[in-house]
């Protein structure tokens, strides 16, 4: 049985990875500083570990009798939505650069076969939206909008170079927007598509909600299970350097809006406030990753579709309970 350890298992990307191997009839070791906030992990075996510090690393990346991990899958990170990014620079420069020196140089020292890592979309510099896509090799000459898109590019130079150095087969996705059930909804982390929904579940019908910025900013947006697959195939795969994993789909953030209020069925209206915003736009290629034979399952108005009700469900319960 193929072993797998999913570092970041507690958070909303890599649970929903762990479910999807162990579908897949993997033997699964996940790791995190917590564990999943809305439901148990399937994983064999569940290591609560701050990958900060190595020695945990090494704890996290052993097995008994000296075998080794088929696959190791880096998705633990100091992260959020733009709230969190633009006022947590230095937490997550220091925070995530720690997790990855650590991860990678140990599971290349412990012979990992088949090491991923999660980078992100924000390693691309600021767009406009009538701009071609980029392809991955534009991400140099350099020049990401914000200290997340820095640490997450020299993630990928620190991973491909030991990679080089041991023969460790390493793969690398650069994510866009994720979302769908069981992600961060509240609290100041949580991403555009959780936190209008939640905005719109506790409106009423014809209530006014806040958005940042004008709502002109474009963006795309990927539904959790379209992510996860694209992960499962990038590992299998030849493609080497970064690949972009993402539904090219691209909205403004009103239309965003627009969606999400027809799936509560509400009418809703908009105050447009100053706030981090990030980019205007972003478009990418998804050529590399569509030679696995990957393709986006879940448009927009159908991933809403079952993301609205899972965040509806969980503002009616905070409410119950008084929070």
């Amino acid at each position: 049985m193929k072993k797998a350890l999913v570092c970041g298992a507690g958070g909303f990307i890599a649970s929903h990875l762990v479910k999807r191997l162990k579908r897949d009839g993997c033997w699964v070791r996940g790791v995190d500083i917590k564990r999943p906030e809305y439901s148990s992990s399937p994983a064999d075996e569940f290591r609560l570990l701050d990958l900060r510090d190595e020695p945990n690393c090494h704890f996290a990346v052993s097995l008994p009798n000296n075998e080794k991990f088929d696959e190791v899958y880096q998705l633990a990170a100091d992260m959020g939505g733009m709230g969190f990014i633009s006022s947590a620079e230095c937490e997550i420069m220091r925070n995530s650069a720690l997790v990855n020196i650590n991860m990678t140089h140990v599971s290349s020292l412990l012979g990992v076969k088949r090491y991923f890592f999660s980078s992100s979309a924000c390693v691309y510099r600021n767009m406009e939206a009538e701009e071609s896509p980029l392809s991955e090799a534009d991400a140099y000459p350099a020049l990401p909008d914000n200290e997340y898109g820095w640490e997450k590019l020299y993630a990928e130079r620190m991973a491909m170079a030991y990679g080089r150095r041991t023969g460790m087969v390493v793969r690398l996705a650069r994510f866009q927007n994720t979302y769908g059930p069981e992600g961060t909804w509240h609290g100041g982390r949580e991403k555009a598509p959780a936190a209008l929904c939640r905005k719109i579940a506790a409106a009423p019908d014809g209530g006014t909600i806040e958005v940042w910025g004008d709502g002109k900013a474009m963006r795309a947006y990927t539904y959790i299970d379209d992510l996860v697959d694209g992960i499962v195939r990038l590992m299998h795969s030849g493609l080497e350097n970064g690949v972009n994993i993402g539904r090219p789909e691209y909205v403004s953030v009103d239309d965003l809006i627009s969606t999400i209020a027809d799936a509560a069925g509400k009418k809703i209206l908009l105050n447009h406030i100053p706030g981090p915003v990030g980019v205007h736009a972003r478009n990418f290629t998804n050529d590399r990753i569509r030679s696995t034979g990957w393709e986006s399952k879940y448009s927009l108005r159908d991933g809403i579709a079952k993301t609205y009700p899972w965040i509806r469900e969980q503002v009616e319960k905070a409410k119950l309970a008084g929070k």
